[in-house]
């Protein structure tokens, strides 16, 4: 199992989610958007059991997302993991870096 893990705008975490996802082989739609977007609400990153996760079973490749807010600001800490493959993986840490400055 491999994993990449940084952390993001809140106000990227949709497109973060929806390149994610067509790289794994995806469909991520609006109801899974929904229901990320309900749960993140709930998430801590200082508590050990404040996080969220969704899987994202891709066609080749799947992943699991796991999600936490950052407490008193608007990121979001995200780790990707699962069995990614190196070419998924430079992805996921490329989108987190990208979507971590603008």
């Amino acid at each position: 199992m491999a994993e990449a893990g940084g952390w993001i705008w809140e106000r990227n975490l949709r497109p973060f989610l929806e390149l994610l996802s067509h790289y794994v082989g995806y469909d991520f739609d609006g109801t899974d958007w929904e229901t990320v977007a309900l749960a993140i609400g709930e998430t801590d990153d200082e508590q050990a059991d404040g996080r969220y996760t969704y899987p994202l079973p891709g066609g080749t490749c799947h992943a699991e997302v796991r999600l936490a807010r950052c407490v008193g600001g608007d990121e979001v800490s995200v780790t990707v993991h699962g069995p990614l493959t190196p070419d998924l993986r430079l992805r996921a840490d490329t989108l987190l870096s990208a979507y971590a400055m603008c």
